[in-house]
């Protein structure tokens, strides 16, 4: 039978095994820090828009991961930036059978188009995610998903391209769970599609208002968009996708402005995704030769509040660029 090994016990990945653990499916969570061991003792704190629950989970410190068996497919939910450290960690583990992890299935759920790239070097046998979830986790051993009456959306895909059984598996699982799943062959136009989305967190990291905010998000959206395809990519439409998500609704909470990974980063103090969403459209415009004046502007700026130690709304949003 297969059991999933997810790593990284954040918003997306603590949420993901709170829905794994609610619909039967096996899994371990495996993190590190105080996050794993809060939940390993206590529970997982797992806040919906209707409920809260206390679940107890199958969470493991990476210090004493898990046993690995041929049916285990990994699922890394770390952050992109964390995508190297955990790729080497885990593909040279050993499996009963005598093999390796670098031959298991490994599931990629980051932000931006570097995780997957990083990941081939080590693994044979890699599957991109395109995710929609709006998981937040700003507290220790507290999780909260503002939507219904799905969890997510994700649109996922053999790496580069592609699809096969174990693509087939995964969007079954993930569909069981609570997700509303699709699989896409060409799984780089969705990831591309996310981005020129993703880029628009930066935002979130300054005071303005909230019209202010939409349209610098906007910007930076369409100066993504005119580098994704000077570099070969055409972003997936929202239109072309096969499952219907007509009756997904995302509901927030009202306890503060900031949602998306990146402001939930800067909140907790821990290091930021900035440079692989903006920095990479950056990264791509350099390559290609188109200016990226925007989402340079909000990388350096970002940077510089990350430096500095300052929190989300220290900055005012107009005084970027």
């Amino acid at each position: 039978m297969t059991r999933y090994i997810i790593i990284g016990a954040g918003a997306v990945g603590a949420s993901l095994a709170a829905q794994f653990e609610t619909h039967d499916i096996p899994y371990v969570l495996v993190g590190r820090g105080a996050q794993i061991a809060h939940i390993a003792l206590n529970g997982l704190s797992y806040r919906r828009p209707n409920e809260t629950r206390l679940l107890r989970l199958n969470a493991v410190d990476t210090a004493t991961p898990p046993t690995l068996t041929p049916d285990d497919i990994l699922i890394l939910t770390v952050k992109a930036q964390d995508v190297e450290a955990a790729t080497d960690f885990w593909a040279w583990r050993d499996v009963v059978d005598g093999g390796l992890a670098s031959e298991l299935p490994l599931v990629t759920l980051q932000n931006g188009l570097a995780a997957e790239d990083i990941a081939l070097r080590r693994f044979s046998r890699v599957y991109a995610a395109s995710i929609l979830v709006p998981a937040r986790y700003t507290v220790i051993g507290e999780v909260t998903v503002d939507a219904e009456p799905n969890i997510g959306v994700v649109t996922l895909g053999r790496y580069p391209q592609g699809l096969d059984d174990t693509a087939s598996e995964i969007v079954a699982d993930l569909t069981k769970a609570g997700y509303l799943t699709e699989a896409s062959a060409d799984i780089r136009r969705w990831k591309a599609a996310k981005l020129q989305h993703n880029v628009g967190n930066a935002t979130e990291l300054f005071a303005g208002t909230p019209e202010a905010r939409a349209q610098a998000a906007t910007d930076l959206g369409a100066e993504a968009r005119t580098v994704l395809l000077a570099a070969g990519y055409d972003p997936a439409a929202a239109s072309e996708r096969k499952v219907d998500i007509s009756g997904w609704q995302i509901k927030r909470s009202g306890d503060g402005p900031g949602r998306q990974s990146t402001w939930q980063s800067f909140v907790r103090g821990t290091s930021s995704e900035v440079d692989y969403l903006n920095g990479e459209i950056v990264r791509l415009g350099r390559l290609h030769g188109v200016a990226t004046p925007l989402n340079s502007a909000f990388q350096q700026a970002a940077a510089r509040l990350a430096r500095d130690g300052g929190q989300p709304g220290s900055r005012e949003i107009t005084e970027v660029g």
